[in-house]
């Protein structure tokens, strides 16, 4: 099991996930985070830490998709081992529907 980051952090970002984790799983694109499904140790201690509710186990329903985006973006943007900055419109964003569709970027974070 692992894992993975749903499109509910699009353009949300708060990042209290990355605080958390033990192993520095997480990478950040231009306005989303992902998990590296293959460093992610299955401790559970993100989920919870995240407003928007965009981490969920790789068990859950319709999830399997979410696996190979977090995979594939984990592989082409930088890692993340601290929280940086929540953009400032994150909660306008947090219950928005087809972010993925509407609003993801495949850039990854301004270094």
């Amino acid at each position: 099991m692992t894992y993975v980051v749903i499109e509910a952090c699009i353009k949300c970002k708060y990042q209290d996930c990355v605080e958390v984790c033990p192993v520095d799983c997480f990478y950040e694109g231009e306005n989303m985070l992902v998990i590296h499904p293959d460093e992610c140790i299955d401790c559970g201690v993100c989920e919870p830490e995240c407003p928007a509710e965009a981490i969920l186990p790789d068990t859950e329903p319709d999830v399997e998709r979410w696996v190979e985006v977090n995979r594939t973006y984990a592989e082409q943007w930088p890692n993340i081992n601290r929280k940086g900055e929540t953009p400032g419109d994150a909660d306008d964003w947090k219950d928005v529907a087809n972010k993925f569709e509407d609003h993801f970027s495949d850039q990854p974070a301004a270094q």
